[in-house]
């Protein structure tokens, strides 16, 4: 037996929605207060009454019974009936039954109470939509002059500055972290996840600091005065330089956009009307040019696999439990996004930005503004 559900807390709610844009449907079964509020966190403030049936279906229970099952390096785990997720975010301790085999179609997660996030929320989502054609980008979007502009490129290419800069002058929120195009290319949508902002982005748009939490502007000062007493101390023992990373990946905040942006009551989707590349580069220049589009696609195909990379991992683990089961869309995600970048940005005008690390905000809407 799998699931050993006890009674739940009367603040459980019977049935929650969540509506992605009319593409994906999520619903909560058995889920408290604590566990919605998890939820929300990931999709963001998309809470609304589904009028078809959920694509995704996430129960959650009391208790998940694994008794037996056999454990997978302590981050995973499979019985003979189902495999589990046992590490969430933040490295996190859950139990989380995933089906493997059935993402990216209609599918029930079964997830026990109490949990801070639900363990392949963002990738089951985005496989899903990839499967019913909507092509789900890591980028940030925005309106600007009327225009739709969809930023896109690497983990840290300079995507949320480039939202930031164009938010700092009048533009209208659309997404970032993750934007998703109409098969037909023509429409783009955002979901409203955190935005992380790091202590030089608040340095050169101050206006934002001003926005944030108190308790989230404490943590931002904790932090700088954390990274120089590091830095002073790795000066005098250099072993201490070890520890430096982690101190300086405390100096970021997530912020919901409608706490920057006050976007909460806005469609958040646009047409898609432009199209930039960014990325680094070691010079201190902001060089921009005009880009084959049918190249951004070759490459974000890769950018798109490296953002589903612990979603790959379990993957492997469960195909390792149940060699006789397989997912087709997974095991042909490499092809499927290649066909639907292509489809999406074929014949479009594309720039690519290449810019310094890290980018001077100011800089890039310097760079972008002539062009849209």
């Amino acid at each position: 037996m799998l699931v050993r559900d006890l009674p739940a807390p009367s603040r459980a709610a019977t049935s929650v929605d969540f509506d992605l844009h009319g593409f994906v449907g999520i619903r909560l079964l058995g889920a408290s207060e604590a566990d919605v509020a998890a939820v929300t966190r990931q999709l963001g403030p998309i809470r609304r009454e589904l009028q078809r049936e959920p694509d995704i279906v996430i129960r959650f229970v009391e208790r998940l019974d694994i008794r037996g099952a056999r454990l997978l390096a302590g981050e995973a785990a499979f019985t003979d009936a189902a495999f589990l997720v046992l590490l969430g975010r933040h490295k996190t301790r859950v139990r989380v039954a995933v089906p493997m085999a059935e993402v990216g179609g209609a599918c029930e997660i079964v997830c026990e109470r109490g949990i801070f996030a639900v363990p392949l929320l963002i990738p089951i989502v985005n496989l899903t939509a990839l499967a019913k054609q909507v092509l789900p980008l890591h980028a940030s979007a925005f309106v600007h002059r009327g225009k739709g502009v969809l930023v896109t490129g690497w983990a840290k290419g300079g995507k949320t500055e480039a939202l930031l800069a164009f938010m700092a002058h009048g533009a209208a929120y659309v997404g970032d972290e993750w934007v998703y195009v109409s098969a037909d290319g023509r429409r783009m949508y955002g979901i409203p996840e955190p935005i992380t902002l790091w202590d030089w982005h608040l340095d050169e748009r101050p206006e934002y600091r001003d926005r944030l939490q108190r308790s989230q502007r404490a943590r931002l000062r904790a932090a700088r005065i954390a990274s120089a007493q590091g830095a002073r101390a790795a000066r005098r023992v250099p072993a201490m330089s070890r520890w430096l990373p982690l101190i300086e990946r405390q100096a970021a905040v997530h912020a919901a956009p409608a706490e920057l942006f006050g976007v909460e009551e806005r469609p958040l989707e646009a047409s898609f009307d432009r199209l930039f590349f960014v990325m680094s580069h070691e010079d201190p220049r902001v060089a921009v040019e005009q880009v084959d589009p049918a190249d951004v696609a070759r490459r974000m195909v890769f950018s798109l696999l490296y953002e589903r990379t612990d979603l790959l991992t379990q993957y492997m683990r469960f195909r390792f439990a149940f060699p006789d089961r397989r997912n087709p869309l997974i095991e042909s995600l490499e092809q499927v996004q290649r066909d639907a970048l292509h489809r999406v940005l074929a014949d479009r005008t594309a720039h690519q930005i290449a810019h310094p690390y890290p980018v001077g905000i100011s800089a890039l809407h310097r760079a972008m503004d002539p062009l849209i």
